[in-house]
């Protein structure tokens, strides 16, 4: 991306300029058009991270060939920065999704073994009621008669 401003009539006494861009970025979805985002996509109140960079405005003596070059080496390097950051978007995008799947998938088995049967609790009563039970038992059955006396 090249920014030029428009040749102005009169350049400031100083070459000096006070003029700056602010750059914002954020994160979306890989391949969303410009058109498709939504208005408050660089709203500050929105729960995105929105991360900021200024950028001084300065002149350059289009006659002085060193300061262009210069110029446009850091407009190649931009370039290699902005393909470096989409791809580390859609590298960090497909990770979530990669994430949220798992996620799903572990929710999913949690939500499977809570449903599951008898739970071992259960069964752990169960087995404590019947042992209580066989023990009162075989303790009634097995207490001698009381001898009843015969006059």
């Amino acid at each position: 991306m090249s920014v030029t401003l428009q040749a102005q009539r009169e350049y400031p006494p100083d070459m000096q300029c006070k003029d700056k861009f602010l750059l914002q970025s954020t994160v979306v979805p890989p391949n969303t058009d410009v058109d498709d985002l939504p208005a408050d996509t660089f709203n500050k109140d929105s729960s995105r991270e929105i991360q900021e960079c200024k950028l001084k405005v300065f002149y350059v003596n289009p006659s002085e060939d060193e300061g262009f070059k210069s110029y446009t080496e850091q407009g190649a390097d931009s370039n290699y920065t902005v393909q470096h950051l989409k791809d580390e978007r859609d590298t960090a995008f497909r990770q979530t999704l990669q994430l949220q799947q798992e996620l799903d998938f572990l929710k999913r088995r949690r939500q499977r073994r809570n449903d599951s049967g008898f739970s071992l609790m259960f069964a752990f009563v169960v087995g404590l009621i019947g042992i209580l039970f066989g023990f009162l038992l075989n303790l009634s059955l097995s207490s001698p008669l009381a001898p009843s006396s015969i006059d």
